[in-house]
């Protein structure tokens, strides 16, 4: 490979540039209906390849140009140093939010969690 020849793979998010498996993550992150969510391990296991900190890279890196609050941790508890901005989403989209013993927001993962099937309404994992 001489000097002009880019490397293959994904660069900085400011290039546009993804990788295969990058782009498969951030197309379900889009696809995933208004009120509902996957968590890291379902993206992963929905393009059967990788795994929940494979997904959460990809979501970290690229993932603002898609809806991110939708893509969540298993234990429902909205992503660290963005829970206003995603409780917020939560809320006007109607995702279902359960309360904790130490009153926290977490989402109902019984209730919003989406298997990739239909509309959203009837999918879930």
């Amino acid at each position: 490979m001489d000097d002009a020849t880019p490397p293959a793979g994904p660069r900085g998010p400011d290039t546009g540039l993804l990788d295969e498996y990058a782009d498969r993550v951030l197309s379900v992150a889009e696809g995933i209906p208004p009120g509902r969510v996957m968590t890291y391990g379902d993206v992963a296991e929905f393009i059967d390849r990788g795994g929940p900190r494979q997904v959460g890279r990809v979501m970290a890196l690229y993932g603002s140009a898609v809806p991110w609050w939708r893509v969540v941790r298993a234990d429902g508890r909205p992503l660290p140093g963005h829970e206003r901005e995603a409780l917020e989403q939560y809320r006007v989209e109607g995702t279902p939010l359960r309360a904790t013993t130490a009153g926290d927001q977490r989402i109902d993962l019984r209730r919003a969690r989406w298997d990739g099937s239909g509309d959203g309404v009837e999918g879930h994992i």
